[in-house]
């Protein structure tokens, strides 16, 4: 008989945020000193005075939190140590017998609230128009300093830990054959977990592919021309190395995050100044995000950029979050050498569009990849069911 100690038990988890909590915010939102209008006419300086004020005018007088807080009270919620730290996540096992188990993992500026869209096709799809041999239990962990998780004390949980725990989460489950998704950071550790290879993973998803060749990041991330023994061979690489080199000279909120987190002590304090951050993630996102806000319908709303806002501000995050950054030791793009089957989907407003060269070489057993028609870097999010049906196919001849 095995005994299971209590430091690693896995226990059902509750949350409740007083009405104090939501009072409070939005005294602070209602308080905010506001800085002047920008003194361009576009978005390149960041995120703009028209849209963070329609933002804090919404988020003050019409949002409402309990709305996704019952949406994520729904699902079940655990919680167990890991290596030292507690780690939250959402467990939903589908009812069909031979589901296969999949660990989804969100990245910054998210967090579980990002894959809240795709938990009932995943898990229920024959009442989604699939068929039951497409269905998947699903885990979904908050990072280490994110949402529910435990803030690491010290140094060391970059994403190879994280890959690491994840393993061992799966196996404490008692699953002995799985598949792990996920894009941003998420993409980051389900392609280290796919090197390290843990017992019982068969495959990864991902949405923003790490298939970048080493020398050629190298070159983009100092800033140096191409070593001239490197070919681009099509149009499809010259773009990425554009793209990329686009990415590079402008995630500003990585560098800072990367070696200063703790001066972004602000983003505890201003939930307004959090908000602002938390958009400029790229171009493409800060441009659909500001439509939104302006009245237009687009694939994530008003009110599902403010739930995991709120969420972060609600959890104090913030800082604990972008740790991560400070933490990661391997080039964010780059080929990592994965040997286990890979299914790839590229968004068209992702960061940069992974090409199909470069994926073949990067995921030498490559099952999968497609080009989707429309969608960017919160795929789970802002396209679930492209998401959903990229996941069914990519991973349906791993079952």
């Amino acid at each position: 008989m095995s005994v299971i100690s209590e430091s690693t038990a896995i226990r059902p988890f509750t949350f409740e945020f007083p009405e104090e909590e939501l009072a409070d915010l939005r005294a602070r939102i209602e308080a905010t000193r506001w800085p002047e209008k920008e003194t361009v006419s576009d978005q390149s300086q960041g995120t703009q005075l028209a849209t963070i004020q329609e933002l804090a005018r919404y988020w003050a007088a019409e949002y409402d939190w309990r709305r996704v807080e019952a949406k994520l009270k729904a699902l079940p919620h655990f919680i167990t140590e890991i290596d030292g730290l507690d780690i939250h996540f959402i467990h939903v096992r589908s009812k069909h017998e031979n589901a296969l188990p999949l660990i989804v993992t969100h990245g910054w500026p998210g967090s579980v609230i990002e894959q809240l869209k795709i938990v009932g096709p995943l898990t229920d799809p024959t009442a989604h128009g699939a068929s039951a041999s497409d269905a998947f239990h699903l885990v979904i962990p908050s990072m280490p300093g994110y949402g529910f998780s435990g803030k690491p004390t010290t140094t060391g949980w970059g994403p190879e830990r994280i890959a690491r725990a994840w393993g061992e989460l799966m196996k404490r489950l008692g699953y002995t054959k799985y598949a792990a998704q996920g894009g941003d950071w998420g993409a980051v550790v389900s392609d280290i977990m796919a090197v390290q290879e843990p017992e019982g993973l068969v495959g990864i998803h991902t949405n923003m592919p790490k298939v970048v060749p080493p020398a050629i990041e190298a070159a983009i991330v100092a800033g140096n021309p191409l070593p001239s023994d490197v070919v681009l061979s099509n149009d499809e690489e010259k773009a990425a190395v554009e793209q990329l080199d686009f990415v590079y000279r402008h995630v500003y909120y990585a560098y800072i995050m990367g070696s200063r987190p703790q001066s972004l002590t602000a983003l505890a304090d201003s939930p307004v100044g959090l908000a602002a951050f938390m958009l400029d993630h790229d171009r493409d996102s800060l441009a659909m995000i500001s439509r939104s806000f302006a009245g237009q319908q687009e694939g994530l709303t008003r009110d599902d950029v403010l739930d995991n806002i709120t969420f972060f501000w609600l959890t104090n995050t913030a800082v604990s979050a972008a740790r991560l950054y400070g933490e990661n030791t391997s080039p964010f793009f780059g080929a990592k050498g994965v040997r286990l089957p890979v299914a790839v989907s590229v968004f068209p407003d992702e960061m940069y569009q992974a090409p199909r060269s470069w994926a073949e070489q990067a995921y030498p057993n490559l099952v999968h990849y497609n080009k989707l028609p429309k969608g960017g870097h919160f795929a789970a999010w802002e396209q679930p069911e492209l998401l959903v049906e990229e996941v069914r196919t990519g991973l349906r001849s791993l079952r």
